[in-house]
């Protein structure tokens, strides 16, 4: 097990250049398995992520060939079973994705149920109701799912309630299925576009409609052709270094992400008095005051992601007064919590009182209990304590390796195998901004210390 090894209460400042999204990579690499021609994908980021998918694809038949540390070259010349294996297959929460290219390329897929990150259950009922509607039979059998399909249909599909994952499987698997698709009510997020763009590189013809950005048209095409395309930057990155500078009284400056990616994000740290300046493509933010406590609400694009949640509760532990935050994505999303709370912080779970729990939530119902707490205030400022801990999932050691770079003192954090699952080189990028971080890996014990 690897540890970080942190010494806090230092203002982080300097320069900071982000890598590709892991929301984008991995997918673009399922979706190269869509043709038999090489595909080169630039700016992949080198996390766990998509050395899970590589391995998942090479499994399947797919040739990879490393140009640079950065770039991949991808050929799939021919499908060598239509089986996600297990061991890899469990490890990823989206190995379904895999379903696209297989169904295309075999007519069937086996997949392993997903795993990946306690976020409660992800059920794939909206999937399986759209491929239902084009014809693709599931079957759901012990711990695989079994999808098969003679002749994939086109359909029109209306999402009941936005999936990111789910809308971007269904355009991979409409782009090489003759006649018209449209999905309604779909997702917004900037790395389904990118993957528009890197699909459309490869000769398909999809659209959003653009006077309904929700609406996608896809006209299904032949055959796809080879590629050469470049992962957007990761919008996950840039909030958790953003909530770094501002967590630790410094200034970052971010470089290669469009600022209007992050609007949601932006536009609550600067009503708590943050300092930001916008660039093209790098932003600057910089403590300039005692922030302000603020209330947010995760919400699907273009709201306050999910996935910024944890990092940004440990930012209001250090705002003035009293904060909250409700998740409306996952049933429960407050497990790093517990941690927070033996370094000091403090908070108090609730439920809110929501008169219509199935529209206002866009979990589904199914997915939650009655032990869950959907909402948390958070009371602020603290003074954060050093402590040691053990991390079970991606955002939760984010906001932990957050939280001890804040506290005075030395702490540790177990597990940031972890955290490798979504950040490239974490440590050592904080200790090139002025942290005090000393990573140990858990084979070669190499560190990188300031």
């Amino acid at each position: 097990m690897s540890r970080y090894i942190i010494t806090g209460g230092i203002p982080l400042k300097g320069e900071v250049h982000l890598r590709g999204a892991k929301n984008a990579a991995f997918k673009q690499i399922i979706a190269s398995l869509l043709t038999d021609k090489p595909c080169l994908i630039n700016n992949l980021p080198q996390i766990s992520d998509t050395k899970i998918t590589e391995g998942i694809a090479s499994s399947l038949g797919a040739k990879f060939e490393a140009q640079g540390k950065h770039s991949l070259k991808i050929q799939t010349k021919t499908i060598k079973n239509s089986v996600v294996p297990f061991g890899t297959g469990q490890q990823s929460r989206t190995s379904f994705m895999f379903a696209a290219p297989l169904l295309l390329r075999c007519q069937q897929a086996t997949i392993p149920f997903p795993g990946g990150d306690r976020l409660g259950v992800r059920p794939l009922d909206r999937l399986f109701d759209a491929y239902a509607q084009m014809n693709i039979k599931t079957e759901v059998k012990k711990n695989c799912i079994f999808f098969s399909s003679s002749k994939i249909t086109p359909t029109t599909y209306t999402f009941p309630k936005p999936s990111h994952t789910v809308t971007e499987v269904l355009i991979m698997t409409s782009c090489l299925v003759p006649g018209l698709t449209t999905l309604n009510n779909a997702a917004l997020e900037p790395e389904i576009d990118d993957l528009i763009l890197f699909l459309n590189k490869m000769g398909a013809k999809i659209k959003r409609h653009h006077q309904d950005p929700k609406k996608i048209i896809i006209h299904g095409v032949k055959k796809l052709k080879g590629v050469e395309h470049s992962v957007i930057s990761d919008r996950n990155e840039a909030v958790t270094f953003a909530c770094a500078a501002l967590a630790t009284k410094g200034s970052i400056q971010i470089m290669g992400i469009k600022p209007q990616y992050l609007t949601a994000f932006l536009n609550v740290v600067e009503n708590m008095g943050a300092k930001v300046e916008r660039g093209q493509e790098e932003l600057t933010i910089s403590w300039a005051k005692a922030l302000k406590p603020c209330q947010i609400e995760t919400e699907p694009e273009p709201g306050f992601m999910t996935d910024w949640q944890a990092v940004f509760s440990v930012l209001l532990t250090q705002s003035t007064g009293v904060s909250s935050i409700i998740e409306k994505i996952f049933p429960y999303r407050f497990h790093h919590l517990g941690h927070l709370e033996k370094m000091g912080a403090r908070f108090k779970l609730f439920n809110p009182i929501v008169k219509n729990k199935k529209n206002y939530y866009c979990f589904d119902p199914q997915s939650d209990d009655p032990s869950y707490f959907h909402g948390v205030k958070i009371y602020g400022p603290c003074h954060l304590k050093s402590a040691n801990l053990s991390v079970t999932d991606l955002r939760s050691g984010a906001s932990l390796t957050l939280a001890a770079l804040i506290a005075e003192g030395q702490s540790i954090i177990d597990g940031v195998e972890f955290i490798e699952r979504g950040y490239e080189d974490l440590a050592q990028r904080l200790v090139s901004l002025g942290a005090n971080i000393k990573y140990v890996k858990s084979k070669n014990k190499k560190a990188c210390q300031k």
